[in-house]
């Protein structure tokens, strides 16, 4: 008698568990749903805080390497010089692009596709070696420069430059973009934006990456993924109109009618706002400070000074016509004025944006690879119940 109560009881606590299991409530898009723990970022958007790896951004970004921080998510601590030189000579040794994916950017140029579809494309060949881990993700952050700068002359009618074992990581895209090698003020710009935008907690594209990996799929499998998640418009984002609305406007004196009429007719003024952060994102601190000095050295000056008059403007307005809403300056505004600044047409700002993301991206599928625990979350059926079949003359 007291062992069946025991089974009964037993019985009874399975079920419970069970039923607490199946409660789970209804998150659309996962919304604040928790799906792992992370060492690589934290984003806190009430309080305008972006953590990469320990560092603040503002801390990391404009001072480390795009190596250095590369080597910070994969391995969770700074390089000493041999540690960072021998990722320097792994990259170099990884750039150069294997002869079918040169033959599928030729494909891509010659019929126009847009970069971010040219850059998906190529990329998947890039998993044609020998299926280790980390030879996956050394090819990968290696070869996105390479693809990007490729494709972008083959679509411009120019012959391929080929990367420059000498050249830093940053330097060789701009390298490989112009023919011209940059100067010192144009690389830090370049990897100052790259550090910013390497890692950003779980957003779509990183997800994406996750979830293939803990099927116990390739990361160059997993990282196509991600790129074909990053070129969705809700995600990737569109940092050119951010600057299409100062050059609209030309001069300082034209502001403000400029923007009352756009916010009259109901227009969204872009690079304002942000879905995450409800105070002023931290990136674009950083990425206005790296404007900042790279058009003090080696950029339009002016465009730079009207382009701070349009902000200044734009948040004022926003706060007259949108009031109680927190509507601060997000990283699309000064990404738009920096790669502007770099000579980096409109067309390549998600792609290049994807060139540093491809770090984070990597890491978090080295995390997820130590995790090894497939991602399966639940979903809630809302269709019909109880039908039947009927054959079909009788339909």
């Amino acid at each position: 008698m007291a062992g069946d109560l025991q089974r009964e009881r037993g019985i009874e606590e399975v079920v419970a568990k069970m039923s607490e299991k199946t409660a789970v409530a209804f998150a659309p898009g996962l919304e604040d749903v928790v799906a792992t723990r992370t060492r690589l970022s934290s984003v806190d958007g009430a309080a305008g805080r972006l953590v990469i790896a320990g560092f603040p951004v503002e801390e990391l970004a404009g001072r480390a390497s795009f190596e250095e921080t590369l080597y910070l998510l994969w391995n969770g601590a700074l390089p000493d010089k041999e540690q960072l030189s021998v990722l320097g000579r792994d990259l170099a040794v990884h750039r150069a692009l294997p002869k079918v994916a040169v033959e599928v950017l030729e494909a891509a140029a010659a019929g126009r596709v847009p970069p971010m579809d040219a850059l998906r494309m190529t990329s998947g060949t890039l998993g044609l070696g020998n299926g280790d881990d980390r030879d996956d993700a050394l090819r990968l952050v290696a070869a996105f420069p390479t693809i990007v700068a490729a494709y972008w002359r083959l679509s411009q009618g120019h012959e391929l430059v080929e990367p420059d074992p000498e050249l830093t990581h940053a330097a060789n895209y701009l390298y490989m973009l112009s023919g011209e090698i940059p100067s010192t003020e144009r690389v830090r710009a370049l990897e100052t934006y790259l550090n910013t935008v390497s890692d950003h907690g779980m957003n779509a594209s990183t997800f994406a990456a996750r979830v293939i990996v803990s099927t116990r799929s390739d990361f160059v499998s997993a990282v196509v993924g991600a790129v074909g998640a990053l070129k969705g418009p809700l995600h990737g984002g569109a940092p050119g109109p951010a600057l299409d609305v100062v050059f609209e406007i030309g001069e300082a004196s034209r502001a403000e009618s400029h923007l009352r009429a756009k916010l009259d007719r109901g227009e969204r003024l872009m690079g304002f706002g942000h879905r995450v952060y409800k105070v002023r994102d931290p990136r674009a601190d950083v990425l206005a400070a790296a404007g900042e000095r790279l058009y003090a050295s080696d950029a339009d000056r002016d465009l730079y000074r009207l382009a701070l008059k349009v902000e200044e403007m734009t948040l004022g307005l926003l706060k007259e016509y949108k009031p109680g809403r927190i509507l601060q300056t997000n990283v699309e505004f000064y990404t738009a004025l920096l790669l502007h600044g770099l000579g980096l047409p409109t067309e390549l700002f998600t792609p290049t944006f994807a060139v540093g993301r491809v770090a984070g991206w990597t890491a978090h599928c080295f995390e997820q690879r130590e995790l090894d625990r497939l991602i399966r979350p639940q979903s809630k059926y809302v269709g019909a119940e109880d039908r039947t079949w009927a054959p079909l003359e009788e339909r």
